[in-house]
């Protein structure tokens, strides 16, 4: 019988609540960091070239964006399951995507990860919230997973061993593709093992993608190890390169302080190699990953040592804290990549996570060859390559087994999915019970035909649009109305028919005057505003919207939107009109601090924007890689930006 047990418990830190979603549809794409121009993917290896091309996201649809957090911290108690056996302790935060916050080794007493004293959002994710720290589970698409922020279901289930195994699962919603992961301790081990699963219940193909992203200390003396001798870099500037491992341009980037500005560095680890990455100190002492054969991609993200770098660290965690690096492991050999998944299959693989001591002499000497083949062979007496492919055997005919009560519950989508296409998913059901507020409207769309009677568009924002084709197909079926217009133009717009979507919107509004399909109308034309088109119309339209609306928090999203696209049809009076809109606690905040600035350099006025920057402000939804700070910043002056304000992630 294993040792292993789960159990609730809570974890208290500093932290600033997630806060409200945005009651707006994203409908613009995002400004994803990790893309390539055409003419640089037609350079790559084939069969990376074709994965780098297929199916980028096009929005974070039918998701929103968690944007209501701030930097203002509070004592908070956050839901955990503890995972523990006679040497290990593992902490899991189910209602935050379940990340993986601690990995305690007992006999060492060494915490493993890097686990965050704090817990702060950042606009890091598909979706905005994300925090750092600990093992993340990215799934969905290029970037960090919309669960990042989000509650999964979780329950035990019997371990191949006989003991307890704790399974997480959710409904991806991104690509409608449920999965699992399931944690558990064989009995007499060190490592942590992770068996995880994606399904395709579809009769088409999806295309898939999953990174493991684990943080660990950083330190001068920390070195990171894998099977390579070569690596993609790929930074900031957009710019994928393939370079030799571990000494490019003058540093050894295998230390991960030794790189000036943050970076990717995608290993290219040989087919039949053994798939690990190893994070060890100045004593050959720290992490290893290792996983069957299927997850491919092995990759250290860095932040370099450089002030944009370091101010992000500072930005995600507490003053005076450890930096952090990350080593992760994914499906394919990039970030950029997807990966296709056949109807009715799955992907199915095990990944196990350990303490690894080595010979600090071989970890840190100048024979890379010889330091990872020092390490590998340390892996191997740890945990035998084939005694990882034994457990992943051996956990598969577990992985049906059903769950036992719910420990944590996640969404009702899952659970309207199944519904809609009859899924059978054994091991992660997705019952009718856990349906709720937000699935109700499209549970009568899918068993009447229709959405709840009284189709029209009130003060209260419409709830979220579903977007699939399966949706779409169900809208267009269903009556005109003002809310069913509204959602299918939504759903059009996410299919890339922009045509389509505007005259929905149109007769949406057509059949009852509503502020939300006219401010889709307003991006709609902002979105052609790039090539020179619609700017004015634009700005007239969510000026209209900004007038109709009366719900606080969705005024406060339509203004932040609505003060950039009157900028940009050169009417700052109306900007400054929109920022007065909001109540003083809202004006105060730091983006509207920066698009008071932004306004007041438009009105002629560069010495007040000076002073909004001289007073100082915090944008608590920045943006990973924006540099807005720093353009706004060379409009007033040629002096150096203050270094609060420096979250350049590339060279000048």
């Amino acid at each position: 019988m294993g040792s292993t047990t789960v159990r609730s418990s809570s974890l208290t830190l500093p932290g600033a609540p997630v806060g409200p979603e945005s009651p707006l549809p994203p409908l613009l794409p995002l400004d994803e960091m990790h893309t390539i121009e055409d003419s640089e993917r037609a350079q790559l290896p084939r069969d990376m070239a074709r994965q780098v091309g297929y199916a980028p996201v096009r929005s974070v649809l039918p998701t929103r964006l968690q944007d209501g957090y701030g930097r203002q911290r509070a004592a908070m108690e956050l839901p955990t399951l503890i995972v523990e056996s006679d040497r290990l302790r593992v902490t899991v935060l189910p209602g935050l995507g379940g990340r993986v916050h601690s990995l305690y080794h007992k006999p060492t007493e060494r915490e493993l990860l890097y686990t965050n004293p704090v817990f702060q959002p950042a606009n890091f994710a598909l979706n905005d919230a994300w925090f750092s720290g600990g093992i993340e589970w990215n799934i969905g698409a290029t970037g960090h997973t919309t669960l990042s922020c989000a509650p999964v279901h979780a329950a035990v289930v019997p371990a191949p061993d006989g003991g307890e195994m704790l399974r997480l699962w959710e409904w991806e919603r991104l690509r409608d593709t449920p999965f699992q992961v399931d944690l558990w301790l064989p009995e007499g081990s060190d490592f942590l093992h992770v068996g995880a699963r994606i399904r395709n219940p579809h009769d088409h193909t999806v295309p898939v993608y999953w990174w493991s992203n684990i943080a660990v200390p950083e330190r001068e003396t920390t070195r990171v190890l894998v099977p390579a001798e070569e690596t993609w870099h790929f930074g900031y500037e957009r710019s994928l390169s393939r370079i030799p491992v571990p000494y490019w341009r003058g540093a050894d980037r295998s230390y991960p302080l030794r790189s000036e500005y943050p970076a990717d560095y995608f290993y290219e680890v040989p087919f039949e190699s053994r798939k690990w990455i190893a994070s060890l100190d100045e004593h050959g002492e720290g992490l290893v990953q290792t996983s069957t054969d299927l997850l491919r991609g092995r990759k250290l993200f860095v932040w370099g040592h450089g002030p944009g770098g370091r101010r992000w660290q500072q930005w995600l965690t507490a003053p005076d804290t450890e930096g952090y690096a990350e080593i992760q492991a994914g499906l394919a050999r990039t970030q950029l990549e997807h990966v296709p998944l056949d109807a009715g299959e799955e992907f199915a693989w095990l990944e196990a996570y350990g303490p690894l001591r080595a010979d600090p002499d071989a970890v840190h000497g100048d024979d890379w060859s010889a330091a990872s083949t020092h390490v590998a062979d340390r892996l191997q007496r740890a945990l035998p390559r084939a005694d990882v492919q034994a457990a992943y055997d051996a956990w598969l005919s577990c992985a049906d087994t059903g769950p036992g009560p719910l420990l944590a519950t996640g969404s009702g989508w899952g659970a309207l999915e199944a519904a809609r296409g009859g899924y059978q998913l054994p091991g992660t059901p997705f019952g009718e019970e856990l349906l709720g507020a937000e699935q109700e409207s499209w549970l009568t769309l899918l068993t009447t035909g229709r959405l709840p009677v009284g189709d029209a568009v009130g003060s209260v924002p419409p709830g979220p649009t579903l977007v699939s084709a399966a949706w779409r197909d169900q809208l267009e079926c269903a009556p005109s109305g003002t809310l069913t217009d509204y959602h299918l133009g939504v759903a059009q717009w996410h299919a890339g028919d922009h045509a389509q979507a505007v005259r929905s919107w149109e007769r949406s509004c057509a059949a009852g005057e509503n502020p939300w399909a006219l401010r889709c109308l307003a991006l709609a034309d902002a979105y052609d505003a790039a090539t020179g088109l619609y700017p004015q119309r634009a700005a007239d339209r969510i000026l209209a919207a900004l007038r109709l609306v009366s719900d606080g928090g969705a005024r406060a999203a339509m203004v932040r939107e609505a003060v950039p696209i009157l900028l940009a049809a050169e009417r700052p009076a109306e900007a400054r009109e929109a920022l007065d809109l909001l109540p003083a606690e809202e004006r105060s905040r730091g983006r509207c601090r920066l698009l008071d600035a932004r306004v007041l350099i438009a009105e002629g006025e560069p010495q007040a924007a000076r002073a909004v920057f001289d007073e100082g402000f915090e944008v608590d939804d920045l943006r990973e890689g924006d540099e807005i700070l720093n353009t706004t910043w060379a409009e007033l002056t040629s002096e150096p930006i203050p270094e609060q304000y420096e979250f350049r992630m590339r060279p000048a």
